[in-house]
């Protein structure tokens, strides 16, 4: 059985994906076996033939150069760019828990280390009409630790401990946090690190500077993140 870890952030667009990738592409560089997941992937394009394209796992496909098939990748894809529970309200479809882990199970068979991602922050809805489900009851239900992306930028101190308390108030364990779209250098930012670090007694494991297409981290600091 694959060894897992779970993706959230600290809110929409601070990069998770972009992180993602990252992170898979140090995986498969150095030899691993790995996979992505995420259970529901909104905002999606049409190709020519119609057919929807689940974007953030072809961008970490195409990054990471993993072999892995986009239809293993996410089994709930939509083209609305809201959340998963009001694009399944628009478009049918509504996500169901036991399809997410029958997908995310077949995955953990067929690969060593597999990377799930999250939509949103932590407080995401999944589905909401046909049943009440939220990103935080699909990584208790699959058992998994996560990190956090956070912008490294104004206003993180704030969105990383209140992101960090809930997760800890809800039972769902925190490894680290990684900081996307890092100035080395940037007084405010470093000083971020340094505040948040105190705030939530976790450790910065990366900091990822703007388009740098590299994940400064040893292979073995982050392979022991994934547990079984």
């Amino acid at each position: 059985m694959a060894k897992k870890i779970f993706i959230t952030g600290t809110g929409t667009d601070v990069g998770k994906t972009y992180v993602t990738g990252l992170i898979v592409k140090k995986l498969k560089e150095s030899g691993m076996n790995a996979a992505y997941y995420k259970a529901a992937m909104s905002g999606n394009e049409r190709t020519e033939e119609g057919m929807l394209l689940p974007g953030d796992a072809q961008y970490v496909k195409t990054v990471s150069g993993i072999e892995q098939s986009l239809a293993c990748m996410c089994p709930y894809v939509y083209e609305a760019a809201v959340s998963p529970h009001l694009a399944s309200r628009i478009e049918g479809n509504p996500v169901m828990l036991q399809e997410v882990m029958k997908g995310f199970e077949e995955v953990c068979r067929q690969y060593d280390y597999v990377t799930m991602e999250g939509s949103g922050g932590i407080l995401c809805p999944i589905c909401f009409d046909e049943r009440e489900l939220w990103l935080e009851d699909v990584i208790r239900e699959l058992g998994l630790s996560s990190l956090i992306v956070a912008d490294a930028g104004l206003g993180t101190i704030n969105s990383v401990v209140l992101t960090v308390e809930y997760m800890r108030a809800k039972g769902l364990p925190v490894k680290g946090i990684i900081f996307n779209r890092f100035h080395p250098g940037d007084r405010m930012e470093e000083d971020n690190l340094r505040m948040c670090e105190h705030r939530t007694k976790l450790p910065v494991l990366a900091c990822v500077e703007a388009d740098s297409g590299t994940l400064d981290m040893e292979i073995g600091k982050l392979t022991a993140l994934y547990e079984d």
